[in-house]
């Protein structure tokens, strides 16, 4: 497979018969022959430095260098960290700002702190040539992909532009009846500025205000970039809402609308083949390849829009036992592929507020999978279960058994109870509609319903069946 991969990479016979190592990162070992003992990482530096060049470097010409990263600093703002392919860069130097298109106008900018890195520490100096890893501070406005150089002789450099996002949430204050019992930060004016910081450091993030002060819709390169953020956030105190995902759409030459599409490959046991097969078929996936070395596990290979991969790793790992292995990168954009098939089943919805009770989840337990436990806290539109046949329906999961003299309170104490699906925040983002949320607070993830009042949501129903019909 290794060599097959790098064939497709059109590598040369040199890199075809390059040096190989054993190592292993979790124990901290290499060894260029699997009957040696492991000790250290050792002989993995040792063949870099034997087998990889030093990159070229000329140190008399003027400076140049690569904005590679960037990182920030609560005194000197952004830092545009890189390494100077050319000349010798000073503390103090003006320099010019190329962006990567040549269209557009170059700034200039003084160089007002200059550091170097020795191992994980960074050193302030007041010069550095080239070959060095430099932060420069002091250049406002600077982006991954920018070509630092001499005023007197601006050269660009070939940069490396940042991909685009393909997918976008909208973050929501928290508005459920139990905002602000959890969180730490929890008003609009928070959140919003925590959103906008985290744009100094990731520069794939993009976020945006909107119509409304207490929602921003934030854009990034798929589910895990956004669950990051997500989860960082929560383990800081913050206390928000979130949205069903939803991808960005570009326009074609004539005007089409073109969705991002992703590369999908897959690893199954024979006997689940046939199950991810017709499901991958349900949400639009192009087979591209399908390889089967014999050895129990079919290798797959898909074309598929990323919308059709929302909700779709946990039914994979449902359908395939937990046995299957699946991973996926941005391929390109194309022709928008149609309308998906969403969610298959409805969900439990409370209608009143209150604790749980086990006597009112042992009546629901039996026609569904429970997303909350006995003792739990609860609010009406919140969701507490997914129901086993299509459609939502709502429940009072706080009933509590009436007591009459025929009846004894022990027996209630030998119900059984499943244990609840545990919500992780990937899991929420994939499985949620567009009529719910996901409340994120430091303590719980819940899902809820976008209108709580169960009459509020009918009425809304009604309506909307009503415009479907006129038109």
């Amino acid at each position: 497979e290794v060599l097959d991969l790098f064939i497709e990479l059109e590598a040369n016979e040199t890199q075809l018969d390059a040096t190989v190592v054993y190592a292993s990162a979790r124990e901290g070992v290499a060894k260029m022959h699997m009957d040696d003992e492991a000790v250290d990482l050792g002989p993995l530096f040792d063949s870099i430095i034997q087998h990889v060049p030093a990159p070229p470097s000329d140190e008399k010409g003027t400076f140049q260098m690569l904005i590679s990263t960037i990182d920030h600093s609560p005194y000197l703002g952004r830092l545009g960290i890189g390494r100077v392919e050319r000349g010798t860069v000073n503390y103090g130097d003006t320099v010019a700002l190329l962006p990567l298109d040549p269209d557009m106008k170059g700034l200039q900018a003084k160089v007002t702190k200059l550091f170097t890195y020795e191992g994980l520490d960074r050193i302030e100096v007041q010069s550095a040539p080239a070959g060095e890893i430099v932060a420069l501070a002091g250049l406002e406005g600077v982006e991954i992909g920018l070509t630092v150089t001499d005023v007197e002789h601006p050269e660009r450099l070939a940069g490396i532009s940042v991909e685009e996002p393909t997918i976008s949430v909208d973050f929501l204050v928290n508005n459920s009846p139990f905002a602000g019992k959890e969180g730490k930060f929890v008003t609009s004016r928070q959140i919003r500025e925590r959103l906008f910081k985290e744009l100094e450091r990731n520069v794939a993030l993009r976020v945006e205000d909107t119509e409304s002060t207490d929602t921003w819709t934030v854009s990034g390169r798929g589910e895990l970039h956004l669950t990051i953020l997500m989860e960082t956030m929560r383990r800081e105190g913050y206390e928000f809402q979130v949205s069903r995902p939803r991808v960005i759409l570009h326009s074609g030459a004539n005007g089409e609308s073109l969705e991002p599409y992703e590369e999908l490959a897959i690893d199954v046991p024979e006997e689940f083949l046939g199950v991810v097969i017709e499901k991958l078929g349900t949400r639009k996936a192009a087979m591209l390849e399908m390889k089967n070395p014999g050895q129990g596990l079919v290798r797959l290979l898909y074309r598929i829009p990323a919308r059709g991969l929302f909700g779709y790793r946990s039914e994979f790992l449902t359908d395939t036992r937990g046995t299957g292995i699946m991973h996926h990168r941005f391929l390109e954009y194309g022709a928008w592929a149609g309308n998906l098939t969403g969610r298959t089943r409805g969900t439990l919805v409370s209608m009143e507020g209150g604790v749980i009770v086990a006597f009112a989840l042992a009546n629901l337990a039996e026609r569904a999978t429970l997303f909350v436990a006995p003792g739990d806290a609860v609010y009406e539109g919140m969701l507490v279960g997914e129901n086993s046949r299509p459609g939502d329906m709502d429940v009072n999961p706080t009933k509590e058994k009436k007591l009459t003299n025929m009846r004894s309170k022990s027996s209630d104490e030998n119900i059984q109870l499943e244990p609840p699906r545990e919500l992780t925040l990937e899991g929420a983002l994939e499985y949620i509609e567009e009529d719910e949320l996901i409340e994120v607070t430091p303590q719980s993830i819940r899902l809820r319903k976008r209108f709580l009042s169960a009459t509020n949501r009918k009425r809304l129903t009604r309506e909307a069946k009503k415009e479907r019909a006129s038109v």
